[in-house]
């Protein structure tokens, strides 16, 4: 079962005709101009009779993307990482929480430790 976020879409706000190419370039996180272009030279270079009926078919089958699926560019940013690599974000995610625990552990480490320094500042605090 795919989550909405990571399902390809067309994305009629952002395309030009169906959206098609904008939906894959959201999908992918590529320009939706290189997408375009892809297209518009596969269907000069002898491939339209392929082209074209896959383009309306994916504009009709497609469905369109809801309009509030991404809050902010990072989501969306996020979103596309792990569709092009779901095991790299999971790794990258799993280093930013070893880093955070690591961080939190050094913070806990001084604010235990025996600190005179700071044992001074909370007395002069209270």
């Amino acid at each position: 079962m795919n989550s909405p976020r990571t399902t390809l879409y067309r994305d009629k706000m952002n395309g030009k005709l169906l959206g098609v190419c904008a939906g894959i370039a959201d999908y992918t996180g590529v320009n939706a101009l290189w997408i375009r272009l892809a297209a518009i030279i596969l269907t000069i270079s002898g491939v339209a009779p392929l082209t074209v009926p896959a383009y309306l078919i994916a504009g009709f089958l497609l469905s369109k993307k809801p309009p509030h699926l991404y809050t902010a560019s990072d989501e969306t940013q996020y979103w596309q990482r792990v569709r092009q690599s779901p095991k790299r974000t999971a790794r990258e995610i799993r280093g930013r929480m070893k880093d955070i625990d690591r961080r939190l552990a050094d913070v806990e480490t001084y604010y235990v430790s025996a600190n005179p320094r700071l044992s001074q500042e909370i007395e002069q605090l209270r």
